[in-house]
């Protein structure tokens, strides 16, 4: 089919230079004349943007703080939901009017090696769009056919907020290897991919405990189905977990929060349990106390986002 046509320019939300700590919101803008994206290459669409969300990321690229350099300006955007209106070379046209939302995780087809991890998210080729290109935060944007899943007559907007805080959030109960009835922990309620969290385990049977800093978080979380919610004003709430386990400890501790939690959080499992974390809003670096990580057999493990596999899965 012929390619379609588009004005030169769009708008989009431009992150217009690196933002001071702290200070990120400064530095996004609304331009009206952003360049159109190119048509797709092989094996890609172009989704015509009819929402998209922000989250902890975009504060992350504004302020240059992703592990290597970012050049400005830039769009930012890992999460939205849109109308495919071309496809490329290679690309059933049935994609073309459909509502999707995408992984917006991906491997670039020219650093892809044999000996790559058959997990994506292990991959050395492995770059998040919105991150390492340019994002969803524009009227049209691009990502790969392989990454998208249709949400048919979907809200757009509550379908634009789902896509990464649920990937990431059900690649953690999956490394987690929860059962039916245990009992967990998640930090930093409130949040994207906690909120995400409690709503998975609760589906899959499971308890939780979570924590907030503020208190209407909390109501919400109750309101959620939490089963304990603990307002962490500094004290000593692993002892509050323990005691709502029988002592016993929980079997995981879900954790984006990072350094301020880190230690209640490993004093919060039981022996054998698991912490998970895919991220740390408080600061990357933490106290590890390695002797109750080893006398009580901890599991420590990394999560980010997820697979496509991962992604229907979540999105079923």
């Amino acid at each position: 089919m012929a390619p379609l046509r588009y004005p030169q320019a769009m708008r989009a939300l431009v992150i217009e230079q690196q933002a001071q700590a702290g200070k990120a919101a400064s530095v996004f803008r609304v331009v009206e004349d952003h360049p159109e994206p190119e048509a797709p290459p092989p094996g890609w669409v172009l989704v015509r943007t009819e929402a998209s969300a922000l989250n902890h990321m975009d504060l992350w690229v504004a302020m240059n703080a992703v592990g290597f350099e970012l050049t400005y300006p830039r769009v930012s955007g890992c999460d939205a939901c849109g109308v495919v209106e071309q496809v490329g070379e290679g690309v059933d046209d049935a994609w073309l009017g459909r509502r999707v939302i995408f992984n917006a995780a991906i491997r670039q087809p020219d650093r892809v090696h044999p000996d790559d991890p058959t997990d994506e998210a292990l991959a050395p080729a492995y770059e998040l769009i919105g991150e390492h290109s340019d994002g969803a935060h524009r009227e049209r944007f691009v990502a790969p056919a392989a990454n998208l899943q249709d949400v048919g007559d979907a809200d757009p907007i509550a379908a634009a907020a789902f896509g990464l805080v649920h990937l990431t959030a059900w690649g953690m109960v999956r490394k987690a290897e929860l059962a039916p009835s245990q009992r967990v922990l998640i930090t930093g309620v409130g949040g994207g991919v906690a909120t995400a969290l409690l709503g998975l385990v609760r589906h899959l049977g499971c308890p939780a405990a979570v924590t907030s800093r503020r208190e209407w978080k909390l109501d919400r979380a109750r309101d959620l189905g939490a089963a304990l919610t603990i307002l962490d004003e500094g004290q000593d709430w692993a002892r509050e977990v323990r005691r709502w386990t029988g002592k016993r400890g929980v079997e995981a501790v879900f954790d984006s929060v990072g350094k301020a939690v880190l230690p209640q959080a490993l004093a919060s499992l039981a022996r054998g349990g698991a912490f998970v974390t895919c991220g740390a809003t408080s600061g990357p670096v933490g106290e590890l106390h390695l002797g109750r990580v080893f006398w009580n057999q901890l599991r420590v493990l990394g999560s980010t986002m997820g697979s496509n596999d991962e992604f229907a899965q979540v999105c079923a």
